[in-house]
């Protein structure tokens, strides 16, 4: 399968988002994102998006997807997109992605993948509020998320 846009795959997110009536933040979508991208590894053994995410203070984040939504800051996303045109396999994923993760809080998510390896395995030694471009191993998110789809 090809790799999809990160940017499309936002646009499913937000899109999703506004029609249920959920307001979505940058923070939310980077770790939706992230997990979409996470689980893809896991289970299809191939990128879901080009992009890497590295290890923030707050979470997994897309710097180009970050620098998109950015003037948001804390507040909803509230850009209008369309619904992006996916083949049914991505589709089908990125709404399991939000049958499982969209009814957390943003804190709720970034919690989350604070407690999993591979955003702890990048952040390494760093300070708790250190700032940090690290990069998140893809082979990590494989095999984290891999062995508990096995589980």
């Amino acid at each position: 399968m090809a790799v999809t846009s990160r940017n499309v795959v936002a646009d499913y997110f937000v899109r999703f988002s506004h029609e249920v009536g959920d307001p979505i933040t940058n923070l939310k979508l980077q770790k939706l994102v992230y997990y979409a991208q996470a689980w893809h590894l896991a289970l299809q053994g191939e990128r879901l998006i080009a992009d890497p995410f590295q290890a923030w203070v707050h979470g997994p984040v897309c710097p180009p997807l970050y620098q998109r939504f950015r003037p948001y800051g804390w507040n909803p996303i509230s850009e209008s997109v369309e619904r992006p045109a996916l083949p049914d396999a991505v589709e089908a994923h990125l709404r399991e992605v939000m049958e499982v993760y969209g009814g957390f809080s943003a804190w709720e998510l970034e919690r989350l993948t604070h407690a999993e390896a591979p955003w702890r395995n990048a952040r390494g030694d760093l300070a708790p509020d250190e700032a940090s471009t690290r990069v998140i191993s893809e082979d990590d998110m494989r095999s984290f998320y891999a062995a508990r789809a096995a589980a």
